[in-house]
């Protein structure tokens, strides 16, 4: 007769062996991933910091006239480009602007995703790649295996320590360039509204007071 509790352990331990090098892979592949990020967020860091001081009192105007290239990031200088070639369109203005800027928006938040991502996969791996080796390497213990039992456990902490040190980085990234995004996406509202309201004019206010009485 077929012991069936015998067989689901059998076929589980091999399944959770089977896993271990997938995950040490993920694990070298999130380490490249995280680098790559590191190096885009030092690119990025280095831009802000040169940027020109502003009083917040004075960015509109800036925006308005177009002379605030220097004081805030290049992606809402690109905004404002974009902005500006979709104001000399002769129809639906304003909901192509609309649509501009959530576009925007949308895609400012997407680029956040990988760090989120790795925020939770990677200590999370690091968890597996540590539970997988301590099973094998108690196996190993049972058989008096010391050096396989010191392989196991070498790979077990290393894994833990790597999955760990990449989700911190990545918390620690994230954390920053989410500030980032939402004073870009303050400053591209920001400059929606006075663009949009140069274009419409005197007449736009009338029509404003007219509605608010």
């Amino acid at each position: 007769m077929i012991d069936l509790g015998a067989l689901l352990k059998t076929f589980i331990y091999l399944i959770s062996s089977a896993l271990l090098y997938p995950v040490l892979l993920l694990l070298v592949g999130l380490t490249l991933v995280i680098i790559v990020q590191g190096g885009s967020f030092l690119a990025e860091w280095l831009e802000r910091v040169r940027l020109k001081p502003c009083a917040p009192q004075a960015l509109p105007q800036l925006l308005k006239s177009g002379q605030a290239s220097a004081a805030v990031a290049h992606r809402v200088n690109q905004y404002v480009r974009d902005l500006r070639q979709v104001r000399r369109q002769d129809s639906d203005v304003d909901v192509s602007v609309e649509n501009l800027l959530q576009e925007t928006t949308l895609k400012l938040w997407k680029s956040m995703d990988r760090l989120r991502i790795l925020v939770r996969a990677a200590p999370s791996l690091g968890l597996i790649g540590t539970l997988i080796p301590m099973g094998t390497g108690l196996a190993a213990l049972g058989q008096g295996d010391m050096t396989r039992l010191t392989t196991d456990l070498v790979i077990a902490f290393t894994t833990t320590v790597v999955g760990l040190a990449i989700g911190t980085v990545a918390f620690f990234l994230y954390t920053i360039r989410r500030r980032w995004i939402e004073e870009d996406i303050k400053n591209m509202e920001l400059a929606t509204e006075m663009l949009m309201d140069d274009e419409k004019g005197s007449g736009y206010e009338i029509f404003k007071n007219a509605a608010n009485q």
